[in-house]
């Protein structure tokens, strides 16, 4: 059986010019960017035009980009950074029940050491309300934080009007673009962030790498202390190989035309599942508001993982988790209100640039007629 990938929310290949880029960089470029001399100096000046690469795509300077390890060191930076920078307690961050772990986590860490943490609901397409936002914000609401695209299920949050309320009130706004760089416009300014989290390997470029975006005068204290890198606000020799990687990423991203394409095969593909299918399949998410190459579905009164488990070759991702041996409901299908019943039969198609159309011809089939034979 042949291998089709439908899993590039979960992470995406490495674009041959991504690596062409790295690759150059490895065999070359070796020096410590810190370094004054000549090979620190070809280091710096790799660093510095990759800062500026990923500051183009997003609209903002490159001394407003903090190279990081990832996402999840991003949005750590976003929260902890903004809760060590206010030393005189108490401080109330505004988040969604439906963030990734990487904001999830880290709240729930800080709510031990006496932060006060609302968890925003959604309706049942995904999306927030930007007055639930306002009617949440009080005297010590210090961050907001809420995603750009859920990974899941694609909803597209309504940021700008949130970030709007968040800086009628003075209050920082971050979001988690993670799944939403390189899909659909991220311009910092339109959306009106004060921070914005990058990650490099939703992006088709490697692991290990990703950005922070911090307008400037945006007060936060540092994850890592130690020599001033990054202007002082991220500790720790950076690698210019793997900023290269992300700068390439970046460059190519600028050009969005290939998404109407994938948003053609997402849209077959759930075309072709539900004509065959009938009521048997529900969409899960906002019809609309949406991540072009990301489909969620649930086969009521079946499980994902069974689906999945059918369509040997097929990678994609279900809605549901295994914890301790016990299969339980994604959190985010949860906070949608979508039953058990609907919910545990989630599947997550999310397609990339290398998506054809036979693949998706061929998984429609496939489920189709696994569905309908059992």
């Amino acid at each position: 059986m042949r291998r089709i990938y439908l899993d590039y929310n979960a992470s995406t290949p490495l674009d041959p010019g991504v690596a062409q880029a790295m690759r150059s960089v490895l065999e070359d470029s070796y020096g410590n960017p810190s370094s004054a001399h000549w090979a620190g100096r070809a280091a710096k000046q790799i660093l510095e035009e990759a800062r500026a690469d990923v500051a183009l795509l997003i609209g903002c300077t490159p001394a407003e980009i903090v190279f990081t390890s990832g996402g999840s060191e991003a949005n750590n930076l976003a929260l902890k950074g903004t809760f060590y920078s206010r030393p005189n307690p108490p401080v109330h961050i505004i988040t969604t029940q439906i963030e990734h772990p990487a904001i999830l986590e880290p709240c729930r860490f800080l709510s031990q050491l006496g932060a006060q943490i609302t968890y925003l609901p959604v309706d049942s397409t995904g999306l927030v309300d930007p007055d639930d936002v306002r009617r949440a914000i009080t005297s010590a609401t210090r961050l907001i934080s809420i995603m750009h695209a859920n990974s899941e299920v694609g909803t597209i949050q309504p940021i700008g009007a949130c970030a709007e309320v968040a800086r009628d009130h003075g209050i920082p706004f971050h979001t988690d673009a993670a799944q939403s760089v390189g899909k659909i416009p991220t311009r910092v300014d339109e959306l009106g962030v004060a921070m914005l989290s990058v990650v490099g390997h939703k992006l088709y470029a490697p692991k290990g790498i990703g950005a922070l975006y911090i307008r400037a005068g945006t007060k936060l204290e540092p994850l890592i202390h130690g020599a001033g890198h990054e202007g002082g606000r991220r500790a720790g020799t950076e690698s210019a190989m793997l900023a290269a990687g992300l700068a390439a990423a970046c460059r190519l991203a600028t050009d969005l035309a290939w998404t109407e394409r994938v948003r053609a095969l997402r849209d077959q593909l759930w075309s072709s599942l539900h004509t065959r299918l009938g009521n048997r399949v529900v969409l899960n998410g906002h019809p609309e508001r949406r991540l072009p190459n990301t489909l969620n579905v649930s086969f009521v009164g079946r499980a994902g993982g069974d689906i999945l488990a059918a369509l040997e070759g097929v990678a994609a991702s279900t809605g549901s988790a295994c914890h301790s041996g016990r299969v339980e409901l994604s959190p985010v299908l949860r906070a949608m209100g979508i039953t058990e019943h609907v919910g545990m039969g989630a599947v997550r198609f999310s397609l990339g640039r290398a998506t054809t159309a036979n693949e998706i011809t061929e998984v429609a089939d496939r489920v189709s007629d696994f569905l309908l034979r059992s």
